[in-house]
């Protein structure tokens, strides 16, 4: 489904409650809103109504083949949109609220748009930490579908700013809370009878997903002939890109190149001088945003540890280089 995407004049309004009610009023119309999570800004819709998620969808430019996670503000709404198994229910039990998205089959009578799980029988589901997702869920009274707030594989937006350099005349409102704690998006994982499928990596490791299921966690979407298929968000190859070349691994700018570096060496800015991988992916995609609107005709990024969240920092970083 597809709809006109009119142009609208978007403004930045302050979390709080006069901004709230305003925003939820707005999602109960059926227009999307941008909305900080603590991982990256969302563009948040009622995902029981199929032209409010078509809405997401047109002011993205976003593929519809791409499912979109849905956000609920406690367990219980979950479990009317999906069926938990007791892996499930475990890694719940320890990650919600959290920075977890769990793919699990969706329950015939969910009410969802059959756009938000783009075809598929299975549904991702969070359950966000951020106080101004969850406010916005309970007083909408609508689980929210929200891709990341800006143009579909483009830089993901971290600051309210982000989101209006991408989606300015798109959408009407963007909350703001200001810059996210995370920085990266959501895991997301697909719990079996006998162990995870980590479809995205994120701030949720594997070893962290291991440790609270003692399961074993393998990487990958289905086997079989489904087995190419998009099962989530974030898997596309090409995603999270600047408008100019990135090139990884870099220990030194060349000539027209802005350096992101890592670690103490000299560069235009650091992710983290310490050479802390949490601080390095709360800080990528604002560092992919200026260097993007720097004069530079490339970006170089230094060599970052695949270890802990640094996975999904090189994930990211893979992608946007791809």
């Amino acid at each position: 489904m597809t709809i006109p995407n009119p142009v609208f004049s978007t403004r930045i309004s302050r979390y709080g409650s006069e901004a709230l009610r305003e925003a939820a009023l707005l999602i109960r119309a059926g227009e999307p809103v941008a909305v900080p999570t603590e991982t990256v800004y969302g563009l948040a819709a009622d995902a029981t109504d199929s032209h409010a998620v078509a809405a997401i969808y047109s002011a993205k430019g976003r593929p519809s083949f791409n499912p979109l996670i849905v956000h609920v503000a406690d367990k219980e709404m979950a479990e009317r949109l999906a069926e938990f198994s007791p892996v499930a229910d475990k890694l719940a039990a320890r990650f919600w609220p959290g920075a977890l998205t769990l793919v699990l089959p969706v329950r015939a009578d969910s009410g969802l748009s059959p756009l938000v799980t783009a075809g598929l029988p299975t549904v991702a589901l969070r359950l966000p930490a951020h106080p101004a997702m969850r406010a916005l869920i309970r007083e909408s009274g609508r689980p929210l579908a929200a891709p990341s707030a800006n143009r579909s594989g483009a830089i993901s937006p971290t600051r309210a700013e982000h989101v209006l350099a991408s989606l300015n005349g798109k959408i009407r409102m963007i909350l703001d809370e200001g810059p996210t704690s995370e920085g990266v998006e959501s895991t997301i994982a697909a719990p079996e009878d006998k162990r995870i499928r980590l479809l995205r990596p994120g701030p949720i490791t594997a070893a962290m997903l291991q440790q609270a299921t003692r399961l074993p966690v393998v990487t990958g979407t289905a086997t079989g002939p489904e087995g190419a298929k998009i099962e989530a968000p974030g898997q596309l190859e090409s995603h999270y890109a600047p408008s100019k070349p990135v090139r990884l691994n870099a220990l030194k700018a060349e000539k027209d190149e802005y350096l992101i570096g890592f670690g103490l060496m000299p560069c235009h800015m650091n992710l983290s001088p310490n050479a802390n991988v949490q601080e390095a992916a709360a800080n990528l995609f604002a560092a992919l945003h200026i260097a993007d609107a720097s004069a530079a005709e490339r970006i170089a990024v230094a060599p970052i540890p695949n270890e802990g969240v640094g996975v999904a920092v090189n994930d990211r970083l893979r992608r946007a280089a791809a």
